[in-house]
Formats: structure tokens, C-alpha cells, sequence
């Protein structure tokens, strides 16, 4: 990144960025010369791209192919009633620069493929992935690792957030957390799991933040770091993780050398390997099935299920091979979404005795025991 000279109205409108001695004239100018992409205009989207709008960054990229929806309104903060009906992308361009009309706004209309990602990032110095879809949470990912782009990476569910950076040379990718990713079909969207409409908020201004620390060069970034927020706790959490030698893109010997595209995974057959058990159901199978608890060991040490074996989800695909075979193995954690992609993993990997509890252990904790302590994030 190059910099860019501060006009006369940049020193007003800036002042307070000016008033940092980590920021200052310098940083500033680093900003007006940046290049930010954020793919996704949506809950994570709005906030990230409204305070990098507002903080200077002199160019802001935005691809969504998808147009505004009045159910989006609760959390997608770049737009408002008028804007329903509306593509995402052209929404969010004339939102951005009636906040600040001295940057320049890219609207990218259309959904994020192998066939254009290389065009599209290659345009852009810093990328901020705020997709609600596997697919193309991925894609971004061995995008950036393969085209050397910082990276960084939120999502939201329920009631909780979690967020990453990566950075070439400098820390482990996406892939090297959860080398492969859950079906589709069977992690719960907002629409179908919901979300608080304030988290996404929390999250993308994080995004937000830690793309002004790589641009400026300040501060810590989350850098083989995986940060964890739990709104109903409000606590925050984070684990650290190690770049993996075996990584399929970021690895000693990557085996994906080009962006792809990733077969959409939420067929029907996949969706009926795996059963979805309500709290009531799973007691009654306590003694029966194999619970494979896959929250992080501090959690696990809180509370557990009779019988419980811990394998946090992301050693799950290096120990596959505790799994028991010759009954069910109930994959839980605390909200579902860890363990739907548990189940993912374990149904791709060969088990064909695979299930999931639905809403997890604080549903259990809700329908039949309220005296189980359900631990936070992290």
C-alpha cells in the first residue's frame, strides 16, 4: 500500500485519527491509499463497511449479488426501509458515500465464483469475509492464501460471534482451524437459527478494527487467534491455534494450488445420514449412544453429559478414530452450531452413524434441566 497526501477537508474530518500518535498524518495517509473488499453486505458487512467509510479507507469494494430484504433490517445497518427491493451492492455504494462522499465506492453485483475471485481480490489489499455461506467463506479463504491477501474472517450465530485475521507469512489460514467445511445445508442460517440483531454489530466492527491495525500498523492483530463472543455472557473468549504443515492450501505441500469452487454439500443424501435429536430424545439414548462433546476442554470441564467423551471440534478430523463405529455417535456442544459441523465432518469422513442435538446443551439446559450450567464460548 501506497499513501495518499491529506487535503485541507481530510485534516478536518479526520482530526480525532489525527489526535493518535499510532495513527496520525502518517496513518492516515495510509488509509486514503488503502484498498478494502468486503465480501458481504449484510449484518457483518454494514458495520465494518460504515466505520471503514468513516475512518478514510480511500477505497471500499462491495460484492453482494442479492437485494435487500425487510427481514434484514433488524441487523444489516447500511440500509433502511426505502433501500428494501434494492441491490445489496448499489444500496450500500450510495449509503457509503452520502457518509463520505471523498472516497471511492466499487459495487461488485454479483456472486462471489473461482471464475472471478482472482479479478476481484486482485484489486484489493486487505479482505474482509463476513458471508453467512461456507461455500464462500472458503473460497475467500484459499483465495487470499494463494493470491497472499490479509484475510479477515467473522461470523455470527445465535447469540454468539466468533472472528480471525490472517496475514501471508505470518499466521495459520481458516482451512488450518476447520480444514473442511460443514454442509451447508446442515448449519443453521440466520433465518432459520436467528440471530440477536445486535451481535453482527459487535463482530463487523471488529472486522473493521483489525483491518485499520494491518493498514496502519498498530496494535496486536488476531493472528492464529480465534476470538470468541458470547452476547448473553458478554464475555469474550479466544483460542490459540498453530499454522498446520498438512494444510491444504497453506501447507508444506498444498494440495489446492487454484480457487475453487466447492460442491454444494447439503444434498439430500447427506442431509439423511445424519439424525437431529431433541433434548428428550438423546436422554433416552444417554446409555446407548456414544456423546462426542465437541466444545473447547474449558467448557467440558463446566458441565458434561453422563458419558461424555471430549473432542473439540477442531481436533475432530485428526481423531476420527475415537469415534465409536458400532452405535450412534450424538455430536453435542452449546448452541448446535459446533456440532452440526461435527456431524458434517464425521458423515463425510465414512461414519454412517452420525447425530446431532438440536439447540444444543443450553436447549437441554432450557427443557429439562435447569439446574445444568451451560458454559460460555471460549
Amino acid at each position: 500500500m501506497s499513501t495518499a497526501s491529506l487535503s485541507p477537508a481530510d485534516l478536518a474530518r479526520y482530526s480525532r485519527h489525527l489526535a493518535l500518535r499510532e495513527i496520525g498524518v502518517a496513518g492516515q495517509e495510509k488509509l486514503k491509499a488503502a484498498k478494502v473488499l468486503l465480501v458481504g453486505a449484510g449484518g457483518l458487512g454494514s458495520p465494518a463497511a460504515l466505520y471503514l467509510a468513516a475512518s478514510g479507507v480511500g477505497t471500499i469494494g462491495v460484492i453482494d449479488n442479492d437485494r435487500v430484504d425487510v427481514s434484514n433490517l433488524q441487523r444489516q445497518v447500511l440500509y433502511d426501509t426505502h433501500s428494501v427491493g434494492r441491490p445489496k451492492a448499489e444500496a450500500a455504494k450510495e449509503r457509503l458515500l452520502a457518509l463520505n462522499p471523498e472516497i471511492e465506492l466499487v459495487a461488485h453485483a454479483v456472486e462471489l465464483r473461482a471464475a472471478n475471485v482472482r479479478e476481484i481480490f486482485g484489486k484489493y489489499d486487505i479482505v474482509l469475509d463476513g458471508t453467512d455461506r461456507f461455500t464462500t467463506r472458503y473460497l475467500s479463504n484459499d483465495a487470499c492464501v494463494i493470491l497472499r491477501k490479509p484475510l479477515v474472517s467473522a461470523a455470527i450465530h445465535r447469540f454468539e460471534g466468533q472472528a480471525m485475521t490472517y496475514v501471508p507469512d505470518r499466521a495459520p489460514c481458516y482451512r488450518c482451524l476447520f480444514p473442511e467445511p460443514p454442509a451447508d445445508g446442515l448449519v443453521p442460517n440466520c433465518a432459520e437459527a436467528g440471530v440477536l440483531g445486535v451481535l453482527p454489530g459487535v463482530m463487523g466492527t471488529i472486522q473493521a478494527t483489525e483491518a485499520i491495525k494491518l493498514i496502519v500498523g498498530v496494535g496486536e492483530p488476531l493472528l492464529g487467534r480465534f476470538l470468541t463472543y458470547d452476547a448473553l455472557a458478554m464475555r469474550f473468549g479466544e483460542f490459540r491455534f498453530q499454522r498446520r504443515s498438512d494444510c491444504a492450501v497453506c501447507g508444506d505441500q498444498p494440495t489446492i494450488r487454484e480457487p475453487t469452487d466447492l460442491v454444494e454439500l447439503c444434498s439430500a443424501d447427506v442431509m439423511a445420514q445424519v439424525r437431529r435429536f431433541s433434548p428428550a430424545e438423546l436422554r433416552g439414548l444417554l446409555n446407548e449412544a456414544a456423546i462426542i462433546d465437541v466444545r473447547a476442554p474449558a467448557e467440558f470441564a463446566v458441565s458434561r453429559l453422563p458419558g461424555a467423551v471430549n473432542i473439540p471440534v477442531n481436533e475432530l478430523e485428526q481423531r476420527l478414530g475415537e469415534v465409536p463405529r458400532d452405535r450412534v455417535a450424538v455430536f453435542i456442544c452449546r448452541s448446535g452450531a459446533r456440532s452440526t459441523t461435527a456431524s458434517a465432518i464425521a458423515t463425510r469422513a465414512g461414519l454412517t452413524k452420525v447425530a446431532h442435538l438440536e439447540g444444543g446443551l443450553l436447549r437441554w439446559a432450557k427443557e429439562l434441566d435447569e439446574s445444568f450450567v451451560v458454559a460460555p464460548v471460549g
